[in-house]
């Protein structure tokens, strides 16, 4: 992936301060009006609230197991393993099914970069592989994975499934909703925390739920943290997802490029088209943007500046 010809520079935005949104022309998930922040610790701190969006993840979906398409397309290991990614028709032929293998990369883009190396909200990291299917035994086992996500009985309920259709209008305007934690949106059942897609439409829609099917799982996982929505003091674990901690764009076969990225659920039809085609193009890339809150230490840096 190229940094600068393959990513939605413009993602970044909004950039609020102290509540206030100075990016301009651009909306938020969420929003808050605080205009200082108070951490506790020794010495206590209070600073400026600030909020912005950060590349950091970067996630296969490929039918092709051991390919690590983030570093280049290589390949590793065997791939004579069980449940390659495929697409097949059901005995039916009135829907398709799909499995894919998914890998997690953690990608600091900003500090690959060598951006804001001095500003506190961005952590100095590296690129690391988090985690890959192909070595996880309840990614290809839908009752296997019944171990991580018990709640799923519970959601199948059809009234659980009927707010999903909100969801879905949600997603697609950019105003995801955190208390819908089990829905996806337009693309499918969040449930089970598998590389199984029961009705595959296409695969910018079956890869894209599966992104959001891996974030969760992380979460669930105690993986992943992330910040409430008034916290600017730092991020804690948490297992259920908050969907308004990230947006998506596609970095392969064809980058998306241009604004606004996509809320978790977001229809495919629009930004989807084209993006996928046979022969080269059935494998994806996305990068993952998260929502990055702190508490600038505005004192402490005045006091250094001098």
């Amino acid at each position: 992936m190229n940094p600068f010809t393959d990513v939605c520079w413009e993602c970044v935005f909004p950039f609020t301060v102290s509540g206030v949104n100075v990016s301009g022309g651009y909306s938020d998930y969420t929003t808050y009006n605080q205009a200082l922040c108070f951490c506790g610790g020794f010495p206590p701190k209070a600073g400026i609230p600030l909020s912005f969006w950060s590349p950091e993840i970067l996630i296969d979906v490929t039918r092709h197991a051991y390919k690590l398409l983030g570093l280049g397309g290589m390949s590793i290991g065997s791939a004579n393993v069980r449940n390659r990614g495929a697409v097949s028709v059901t005995s039916s032929g009135s829907s398709e099914n799909s499995f894919y293998h998914v890998h997690y990369y953690k990608f600091p883009l900003l500090s690959i970069l060598g951006l804001f190396t001095d500003f506190e909200c961005i952590e100095s990291e590296e690129v690391d592989i988090g985690y890959m299917s192909e070595l996880d035994p309840l990614w290809n086992d839908d009752q296997l994975s019944f171990i991580l996500n018990a709640e799923a009985a519970l959601f199948s309920q059809s009234a659980a499934q009927i707010a999903c259709a909100a969801d879905c209008t949600l997603s697609t305007m950019d105003k995801p909703n955190d208390k819908l934690f089990w829905c996806a949106g337009c693309l499918g059942s969040l449930y089970p925390f598998t590389g199984s897609v029961a009705h595959h439409q296409g695969g910018i829609q079956a890869s894209s739920l599966l992104v959001h099917r891996l974030l969760a799982k992380m979460h669930r996982s105690y993986f992943l943290k992330g910040y409430e929505n008034k916290n600017f003091c730092e991020a804690k674990f948490m297992p259920v997802i908050k969907k308004t901690l990230y947006k998506t764009q596609l970095a392969y076969p064809r980058a998306q490029t241009k604004g606004p990225c996509n809320a978790l659920g977001k229809s495919t039809v629009m930004w989807g088209a084209g993006k996928s085609y046979p022969k080269g193009g059935e494998d994806f890339v996305y990068l993952v943007w998260r929502k990055k809150q702190c508490c600038l230490d505005a004192v402490s840096k005045a006091i250094g500046a001098q």
